[in-house]
């Protein structure tokens, strides 16, 4: 009897392998929705409709991008969790899912479990910048200007606890300045209050900031990259600016997949956006955007995750900041 039971499991098991394997011979038989947690025209969803655009042809499919936007990316990310694992739903992830259990008590969403991660895409190196009415040229005379006039300058972030917020609240810590921070409902807002003077400085994604830094109604001091941007290769880095290297961040993106997607599918997916990565013509799309190709392995993802969580949770206890 028992050998029975262990031949009709094994048997049992190599059905479900051989329908994998069949399955993803057939995938992608329909469009692949890919979530990204925030609103069209921001930074992540013009690298996501890059990548995802890309990864599409050489994944033989369609990927149509799904903007779900609120709750400092919670929602999407949740919605995505939810999602079939059958392969036709990605979820552009960003550096906002590691970012979450240490702001909210209920995200909705464990970014460590609830999914299976593919590979980081890409990753946009912050800006500060300044009002172009600040009366400095750079950091050193913004941080003298801020201890001279203690909580007179502000600067906003597309939200609190967002990384725009957080990487303000870090500056303000490791420069010994006291600023105050004024939270908005997206980055668009909070860039027309920093044109128009209300707030006085901000890290800004770099290719959010270039229109208005190319124009002269912002100044960029410093980028937070390790090199320079050839973008803007006469603005310097943070390191170089300050002697700190406590500063090096961007807003990170990677693809993930809910958690319980067929193996088979999930190395199609991967060797696909390995391809995709590669692709010369990507490559320079998110050059001009100022982003970084990552890529990498699906561990090397998960252990990047894991060391960007425990960095902004410790600066998120340091800093006192919180979802207003």
């Amino acid at each position: 009897m028992r050998k029975l039971v262990r031949f009709l499991a094994f048997m049992g098991a190599c059905a479900v392998a051989a329908s994998a394997a069949i399955a993803a011979d057939d995938y992608p038989s329909k469009p692949i929705r890919m979530i990204v947690a925030f609103a069209a025209g921001g930074s992540a969803d013009i690298n996501a409709r890059i990548v995802g655009q890309q990864l599409g042809q050489d994944l033989g499919g369609t990927i149509v991008v799904d903007n779900k936007g609120g709750a400092g990316g919670n929602l999407g990310a949740t919605e995505a969790k939810r999602a079939a694992p059958d392969g036709y739903t990605f979820f552009y992830a960003t550096s906002a899912v590691v970012l979450a259990p240490a702001l909210y008590s209920k995200p909705g969403f464990d970014p460590y479990t609830d999914y299976t991660p593919v590979s980081l895409t890409a990753t946009i190196p912050l800006l500060l910048v300044v009002n172009s009415k600040v009366p400095v040229k750079n950091v050193n005379e913004f941080v003298a200007l801020a201890k001279a006039k203690p909580n007179e300058l502000n600067y906003g972030s597309s939200g609190s606890g967002a990384l725009l917020h957080l990487g303000g609240a870090l500056f303000a810590k490791e420069m010994g300045i006291q600023v105050t921070h004024v939270a908005y409902k997206g980055s668009a807002p909070a860039v027309a209050d920093l044109l128009g003077g209300t707030t006085q400085f901000m890290f800004l994604p770099i290719n959010e900031a270039m229109p208005h830094v190319k124009g002269g109604a912002l100044r960029a001091l410093a980028i937070t990259s390790e090199k320079r941007s050839a973008l803007l290769p006469d603005v310097p880095t943070i390191r170089e600016a300050t002697g700190k290297t406590t500063m090096d961040m961007g807003a990170w993106q990677g693809l993930m997949l809910p958690k319980g997607t067929p193996d088979a599918i999930v190395a199609k997916v991967s060797a696909a956006l390995k391809k995709a990565l590669a692709n010369k013509a990507l490559q320079d799309k998110l050059a001009a955007q100022g982003s970084v190709v990552l890529g990498g392995t699906a561990k090397e993802y998960a252990d990047y995750m894991k060391l960007e969580g425990e960095r902004w949770t410790k600066v998120i206890k340091e800093t006192g900041a919180k979802v207003e």
